[in-house]
């Protein structure tokens, strides 16, 4: 009895062992299914993000192409000639409003301590060194100082009323030359949206003629002539908008250098009557 229950002992361990070993390798299958399983998922998920920047890619530049081939075909279809002009409008106020811009921006100078300078030149009696330190500085504010020092400097323009009406005169004239072009800015201004509404005129007779044509007001008639008068006007608009703001800048500019003028031609009255060589 003791043997026949040993080995009936023995044959349940084995078989108790073979199974726990069969389980653990099954386990062991099942969790490398798993890393295989997701080590595939993450390759696919890695494969369809790479498909999608790949994909990204030319669309942006589909959509870039997009856009101008848009705008290159709705120039086309506002008509070669009116079209034409308004993009003419916009290219020479664009020169104009680019040339006063610069012009004015070095016109623009530091004028309380252009001021001081020619102050402290002019009360150590240096009326010479003051006028060629005007001649070597740019700029409205340093040719007006130049038109009263060389009064103060000459023996028989050099009284107070002289230079007071020198400095205004001088004055006018650099104010005429901060406002010299602008009247093509605004000339151009006007001529665009004029040009755009020159079309939408033109667009509404093209699209009465294909109605006569047809003898029918069905939409798709009308729809060419009207297609141009919209596209004409909305251009032209555009333009004027653009000019109009480069135009404020630079009345801004002026207005800013007129009044430093001003400041200055107050700053020379005081200096030249302060000084010995005037006559009071």
């Amino acid at each position: 009895m003791k043997k026949l229950f040993a080995i009936v002992a023995l044959v349940a361990a084995c078989t108790f062992g073979a199974t726990s070993s069969l389980r653990a390798q099954e386990d062991v299958a099942e969790a490398t299914e798993q890393v295989d399983t997701a080590a595939v998922d993450t390759a696919a998920v890695e494969a369809t993000d790479a498909e999608a920047e790949t994909e990204a890619a030319p669309v942006v530049e589909e959509e870039s192409e997009g856009i101008f081939k848009t705008l290159k075909t709705k120039y086309i279809e506002g008509g070669a000639g009116f079209m034409s002009l308004v993009a003419i409008a916009l290219v020479l106020g664009l020169a104009f409003c680019i040339e006063r811009v610069i012009y004015l921006s070095l016109a623009q100078i530091n004028t309380r301590k252009f001021t001081k300078d020619l102050a402290a030149k002019v009360a150590a009696g240096d009326v010479a060194g003051a006028i060629d330190f005007c001649k070597g500085t740019r700029g409205p504010v340093a040719q007006v100082s130049r038109k009263a020092m060389e009064c103060l400097a000459s023996t028989d323009r050099n009284d107070i009323g002289t230079i007071e009406s020198t400095i205004n005169m001088e004055a006018e004239v650099q104010g005429s030359y901060l406002e010299q072009n602008c009247s093509w800015i605004t000339l151009f201004i006007a001529m665009a949206p004029s040009l755009g509404f020159l079309g939408t005129v033109i667009g509404m007779v093209m699209a009465f003629d294909d109605i006569q044509r047809a003898g029918d007001i069905s939409p798709t008639v009308v729809a060419g002539g009207m297609k141009v008068a919209l596209i004409t006007t909305i251009f032209g608009i555009i333009v004027a908008l653009i000019l109009q703001v480069f135009y404020n800048y630079i009345l801004a500019k002026v207005e800013s250098l007129t009044s430093n003028m001003e400041e200055a031609a107050q700053e020379l009255l005081t200096m030249c009557v302060q000084s010995d060589k005037c006559k009071k």
